[in-house]
């Protein structure tokens, strides 16, 4: 694998920048986006009078710039044929994909609940999860929970999903799409899945195709409904602190559960996206080491959204926004590609980095994908700046600890 990499052309880059990378087990930044504040006149002054073109924010943050009909932020001019679909997909579509999603999500609840009843949940490092639940139970929480999954995929509009699956190159010859998922975990079974992030919904499908885990707010878990299913998923939640003197942090506890997943198959795989942020899905940016700290092969899935109206990439829109135009789309498409399960090699296993990026290069020449040296940084300021603050972009470029 290491040779073919050395092989592969170097793809075109975005303009590089000094902002620090976050590290994969460090705690989610959430602070929310700066907004202008309209009762400040000398700001307001000082921002027309700093603020870059529109073509200047594009091209310098290009991994991050919507280009569907919608355009900036959701908030484009629309031709009124687009309004009227609009409008007629308010009152037909959304009510009846809102109920479907609201139905399937409480059906699923209610199957966590029956599988979980009298059941203690697994508890380490201050981690909860019913993932490690054997027999009848985990069958049927994964069974249900992939089906499910399809089934909320189908009520978003994405009634058909194109998946490939690249064989195992044994022999030199060319990966086409004869493969299949079960030969590409035929050799050794991954610890991780790996994946580019360009939506919410990247995990519906990965939810829908392999049943993983994957790290998210402790506060997910106490969410209704949502709160007791993350644990049938066997999620990694953020500790921002913890009491416990032996506490590994969520690093820690990834890494453990990727070395566990790849040395047993039935424990949960976990799912990884080493970005650390979603882009458009033209652009793979720079890949955090954590996903590659164990040393244990990797399963790179990379995923695809065509569209022709609104795009499902959530970059730089507002989740509420983007949610209600997906509803009101009324066909949606999803692209995947599986590429063969990556052995790291001995050089690679000794330095994460190294394997991280030579994962990212594979991925990018696979799909055809730029690379970008930006990061979550660089997207706060592009939002700030859409926004209509340029007052204070040097914050985001301190490094998140």
């Amino acid at each position: 694998m290491e040779s073919e990499l050395q092989k592969l052309p170097q793809p075109e880059t975005t303009r590089p920048s000094q902002s620090e990378s976050i590290d994969e087990g460090s705690t989610k930044d959430d602070r929310p986006l700066l907004k202008p504040d309209p009762t400040n006149p000398q700001l307001q002054v000082q921002s027309q009078s700093s603020s870059p073109s529109i073509e200047e924010l594009e091209k310098k943050y290009a991994p991050y710039v919507r280009h569907d009909v919608y355009g900036i932020m959701g908030r484009g001019e629309l031709p009124w044929t687009e309004k009227v679909l609009l409008g007629i997909a308010l009152v037909t579509l959304v009510p009846m994909r809102v109920i479907g999603a609201t139905t399937v999500l409480v059906v699923y609840y209610l199957i966590c609940k029956i599988c979980t009843a009298f059941w203690a949940p697994n508890r380490e490092d201050e981690q909860e999860d019913y993932a490690h639940t054997g027999g009848w139970r985990r069958t049927v929480m994964m069974q249900s929970g992939m089906f499910l999954s399809r089934v909320m995929l189908f009520v978003f509009g994405f009634y058909w999903i194109h998946e490939t699956y690249q064989p195992i190159n044994l022999n030199g010859n060319s990966n086409n799409e004869d493969g299949s998922k079960q030969q590409a975990e035929e050799l050794e079974r991954p610890g991780a899945i790996v994946s580019n992030h360009i939506s919410y919904l990247d995990i519906l499908y990965h939810k829908s195709s392999s049943f993983p885990s994957f790290v998210a707010k402790r506060s997910v878990a106490k969410l209704p409904l949502v709160g007791l299913i993350s644990k049938c998923l066997g999620c990694v939640y953020v500790q921002r602190e913890s009491k416990s003197p032996d506490f590994k942090g969520v690093s820690g506890v990834v890494n453990e559960r990727i070395r566990e997943a790849h040395q047993n198959k039935s424990a949960p795989i976990m799912l990884l996206f080493p970005e650390g942020t979603t882009t458009n899905g033209d652009f793979l940016l720079p890949f955090k080491s954590g996903a590659f700290l164990s040393g244990a092969p990797v399963q790179p899935v990379i995923l695809r959204y065509p569209y022709q109206r609104l795009s499902p990439a959530w970059d730089s829109i507002s989740g509420a926004r983007h949610v209600i135009l997906l509803l009101c789309q009324f066909v949606n498409y999803l692209e995947a590609t599986w590429l063969p399960v990556y052995y790291p090699s001995q050089q690679e296993k000794d330095d994460p980095r190294l394997y991280a990026e030579n994962v990212r290069r594979l991925m990018a020449h696979e799909g055809n994908l730029l690379l970008s040296d930006i990061g979550l940084a660089e997207k706060r300021v592009y939002h700030a700046a859409l926004n209509g603050n340029n007052s204070m972009p040097t914050v985001f470029h301190q490094k998140d600890d």
